[in-house]
């Protein structure tokens, strides 16, 4: 689980332009890197009615007995009252999703590529690589190659399985592997990495829209030229196929394109193991969800948004759509 880490300073770069939050164009708007949460009982200003697609941000709280609508819960128990504003689900809808780069620095230094299933290898030039040829490839060769699997293949570094398509770049240190993958396949494996996969599904869940908000955030601030983030807890953990699992993907496809915003920024959602670290590491930073935390609220009944409220008050939530 992530513990703690230093924020790094980026260049805010363009997005891809049919993605939006809630109509607005991603590319353009500002990012929130720990947001300072509103004093306790002060008013909290409405956000952009767009971002939840013509719905108010949050609730403070529910009449006793009142159950939102089929939208807005998965959970058919009612919404309890809660002492912290409840970001309201918005409605369901076609999103949007694309590709991260990821570079995989947990497995270096690179001592073995192989496949499973259907895979192929591939020169800068287009040359063809035999899978035989790879461990001399990786002693001598230079420049750039790819590989890349197909339908329930992996490509294995080091023994760990990753779908996608794998670059490969020479670095002086030896090669630097970026696994190139959809946005929802990359979640749903960080949601894994970060939680253990029995935990409860509304914990589940909040974890899958922290690491979205999170991601998506470094797609618009990349770390570096050849990646957007990497694999480990500098940013957040992501262990390829190992940690997608099937209740992780169920969480991920629950909340499919679901972010954190705050008055039209996107939430660069931190988090860590538990509200002592949390505290500890990002408390000057702001708000952060403690994640042995949700598993408690969720065990206690408390669906995902709920939790995120409690962690995130004053966030909304806000779904990523396609212009059109």
């Amino acid at each position: 689980m992530r513990l703690a880490w230093m924020l790094r300073r980026w260049a805010l770069v363009g997005l891809l332009p049919l993605l939006t939050l809630g109509g607005l164009a991603l590319g353009r708007m500002p990012w929130l890197s720990g947001f300072q949460r509103p004093s306790p009982g002060s008013a909290q200003e409405p956000l952009l009615e767009a971002l939840l697609h013509g719905e108010a941000a949050s609730d403070a709280g529910t009449k006793p007995g009142a159950r939102p609508t089929e939208a807005q819960a998965p959970s058919a128990q009612p919404t309890k009252p809660r002492g912290f504003p409840v970001p309201k689900v918005p409605p369901a809808g076609a999103s949007p999703n694309p590709r991260l780069r990821v570079a995989l620095l947990s497995q270096a230094p690179i001592r073995s590529v192989r496949s499973s299933g259907s895979a192929s290898c591939r020169t800068a030039a287009g040359q063809r690589l035999a899978m035989d040829q790879l461990p001399l490839w990786l002693e001598r060769g230079d420049g750039r190659w790819f590989c890349e699997s197909s339908g329930d293949g992996a490509l294995l570094l080091n023994g760990r399985a990753y779908s996608g398509l794998i670059e490969f770049h020479r670095q002086d240190a030896g090669w630097l592997a970026v696994n190139v993958l959809d946005l929802e396949r990359y979640v749903a494996s960080v949601v894994g990495a970060e939680m253990p996969s029995h935990w409860r599904s509304e914990a589940l869940k909040a974890q899958a829209v922290a690491a979205r908000s999170y991601a998506l955030v470094h797609l618009v601030r990349p770390a570096s030229p050849l990646y957007n983030l990497g694999d480990t807890t500098r940013w957040q953990a992501y262990g390829g196929q190992a940690t997608s699992t099937d209740a992780t993907r169920q969480a991920t496809a629950a909340t499919r394109g679901m972010v954190l915003s705050y008055r039209g920024g996107l939430v660069e959602s931190l988090y860590a193991a538990s509200s002592e670290i949390s505290r500890e590491a990002h408390g000057h930073l702001g708000a952060s969800m403690s994640q042995t935390g949700a598993q408690e609220l969720a065990s206690e009944g408390l669906r995902f948004n709920e939790i995120l409220g409690r962690y995130y008050t004053g966030a909304a939530l806000a779904r990523l759509r396609t212009d059109g």
